[in-house]
This record gives C-alpha cells, sequence and structure tokens, in this order.
C-alpha cells in the first residue's frame, strides 16, 4: 500500500488488489481478529481489575491526561495488571524473517516444547486442537502462554490447504530487529530520510528514533514489551499482508492494539451516577440498558466502563504526495485524537461503541 520515490517499501495491499481466495482469507482474518479483541480486552482489562480487587488493592485508574499524543506514563509497575505481547498475522511468517523474529523449532506449541518450558501447568492430556484460534479451548490455552516472557505467534497454519485456518504456533518468541533499524526504516517511508538514519547527523538520528515512538503513541523510554510491540508491528510491515499486534503493560494499564489502521488504547474508566445518564441520554439508551450492556463492575458509587482511544496520523506521519525528502520537525505531532467511545462489554453482540469525548474536556 505504500511505496516511496527510489526505495519501495512494502506494504499490505488492500482489498481491490487481492484475488478471490485472499479476500475471503481477509475476511476470515478480520473475523477471527474481532473474537480475539474481546479475548484481549477481557485479559487485559477485567482479568487485572479481578486481580486488584481479589488482593484488595485500589485500582490505579488511567488519568485521561495520559491517553493523549505524547503523554507521559507514570513509570510505576503494577504487579496485578496482566501483561503479554501477542502477534496475529494475516500469513504465514517465511523462515528468513527467524533472523529478527525468532519463531523457531524450540519454541513451537508442541507438546514437548511446553513440557520442557517448565512453566505451563500442562496436564498429560495434550489436544493438540486447542492452539486453533476457532477451538472451544483456544482462550483456556492462550491464557495460560499469555504470562510467559516475549511473544505469542498466531498465523496462518501452511498446511491448511483446505481452508484457511489459525494457529498459536509459537511461544516466547524474541524481537530482534534494532530500534534504529526500525525508525530508518519508517523514516524511509515518510521521506524524512533517503538512505540512511545517521545520514543528516547524530542530532537528527535522534529525534527520528524519538518520533518513531511517537508514531506508534508510546513515550520514548517504554518498557520492554510496548517497545518489541512497535518495533514488531514496523518490522512486519516488510510482509505483503496485514497483522495486529496487542501488547498489555504493567505501567500504562492499558491494551494495546496496532494493526494496518494505527494505534489504539483501551483502558478501564470511572464514570459518576451523572456521567452515566448523560451518556445514556446521549445515545438515546435507557440507564439499565446502559449499566447492563456496558459496565463491567462498580467502584463505590461510580461505574467502571472500557474506554477506547484511537489515534489518526497527521500529515507529518504520512508519505508526502510528491514523493520528496522533507525536513523532519520535533516540534509537529505525528498523532492526533481520531476516536473516543465507550466500548460494549466482552461478549455483548447488540450494541455498539458508544462515542464519549472526554480526554480534553
Amino acid at each position: 500500500m505504500i511505496s516511496t520515490v527510489g526505495k519501495k517499501i512494502a506494504f499490505w495491499s488492500v482489498r481491490e488488489e487481492l484475488s478471490q481466495a485472499n479476500k475471503l482469507r481477509r475476511s476470515y482474518y478480520k473475523l477471527l481478529r474481532d473474537e480475539l479483541d474481546q479475548l484481549m480486552i477481557q485479559y487485559a482489562l477485567i482479568d487485572s481489575y479481578t486481580n486488584f480487587t481479589n488482593k484488595k488493592l485500589p485500582y490505579p485508574f488511567v488519568e485521561k491526561r495520559e491517553l493523549k499524543p505524547r503523554a507521559r506514563i507514570p513509570a510505576i509497575e503494577y504487579e496485578c495488571q496482566n501483561t503479554f505481547l501477542v502477534i496475529f498475522i494475516e500469513d504465514t511468517l517465511p523462515a528468513s524473517h527467524k533472523k529478527y523474529i525468532r519463531f523457531l523449532d524450540i519454541n513451537k506449541t508442541t507438546k514437548a516444547n511446553l513440557v520442557l518450558s517448565k512453566t505451563l501447568p500442562l496436564s498429560e492430556k495434550f489436544d493438540r486442537n486447542q492452539k486453533q484460534l476457532e477451538s472451544v479451548r483456544f482462550f483456556d490455552f492462550l491464557s495460560v502462554l499469555l504470562p510467559v516472557d516475549y511473544a505469542l505467534i498466531i498465523q496462518r497454519n501452511p498446511a491448511s490447504k483446505a481452508r484457511d485456518q489459525y494457529d498459536l504456533s509459537h511461544f516466547h518468541v524474541k524481537i530482534d530487529w534494532p530500534i534504529a533499524q526500525a525508525a530508518e526504516y519508517l523514516a524511509q517511508s515518510l521521506r524524512y530520510i533517503s538512505k540512511d538514519l545517521y545520514e543528516k547527523g547524530d542530532k537528527y538520528a535522534e529525534d527520528i528514533q524519538k518520533k518513531f515512538f511517537e508514531y506508534y503513541g508510546l513515550p520514548v523510554m517504554s518498557g520492554g514489551r510496548r517497545t518489541a510491540a512497535i518495533v514488531a508491528s514496523q518490522y512486519l510491515k516488510k510482509l505483503p499482508c496485514i497483522s495486529t499486534v496487542y501488547a498489555g503493560s504493567s505501567e500504562s494499564r492499558a491494551l494495546i492494539r496496532i494493526s494496518e489502521r494505527g494505534t489504539s488504547k483501551s483502558v478501564l474508566m470511572k464514570l459518576t451516577e451523572e456521567e452515566m445518564k448523560q451518556t445514556a441520554a446521549d445515545n438515546n439508551l435507557a440507564l439499565q440498558t446502559f449499566k447492563k450492556n456496558y459496565m463491567v463492575s462498580r467502584n463505590k458509587k461510580d461505574g467502571i466502563f472500557i474506554f477506547q482511544t484511537t489515534y489518526s496520523f497527521t500529515n507529518n506521519a504520512k508519505p508526502p504526495d510528491d514523493g520528496k525528502l522533507r525536513e523532519l520537525v520535533p516540534d509537529f505531532y505525528m498523532l492526533t485524537i481520531g476516536g473516543q467511545h465507550i466500548l460494549p462489554k466482552p461478549g455483548v453482540w447488540k450494541y455498539p461503541p458508544l462515542s464519549l469525548n472526554i480526554i480534553y474536556s
């Protein structure tokens, strides 16, 4: 989808460029991704909240200012907050990419490897189908593997020729692509450099690396999983297919989701009784209907809801129309707030996200 003058930057094909078979795969992938979104919200946010309440600890709700572009996140790690990194790929990762994304035979999700890892409470009976995203036991299997260090990879099983099948194929996957190379790749596609990260000096290279973090909505000193998530997202642009990266961070207390559409963050947010009444009225819902389908818990007199912020790219984060080289201006923003919504609880079928402009209120 993206190309630049001189050096072509490979990226995913839009639907109109796909074969009928790959159009069907794209639709199936997005259908499965909708389900995975629900699982990730449950694990990242609701299950984390339960961890805090079970230990009788106050939940550290995210402040609105932390959701703004360029926001600084308090450098506090919360042990009860679930952390993870999941990579979901539309197609299959070719073996040639193992140098930077370490999906090897030793970390395939086979019974032998899982037992050898000594970190998984597996019974002697191992159902090989539980690794399939369609399996009714998939979430149980995923939940066991999510706390393991590094990343999980879900990708199309190349052996499934009759139809597309997606498996959790690898665990404990390291992302070894250097940050400098990821920033250089992004800067080339946006035409801030022509060839090399340092072609305009050390200060310019440093600014580009800061902008790399900003492009994905993260502070420059973000922790390991969040940094691995954006490096992986940038690296996967080398593939001619779409991908989605989910990251849970003990500092940000958020579900970070990066896809072909950009970055979003989902957090738990409190609404007062008055705010609940107003939001329900604004959306022509009865207050009881609103609470039943959107409120995940109570915090004294307040209701707890899932709030999602989606970020849009500014022109500074898009390739220039003329394809010419341009100067990076550090003061110019890469992102702006694109959408703010209250999400329905996981499993709610009928009700859509509700718009709620609250970050700058």
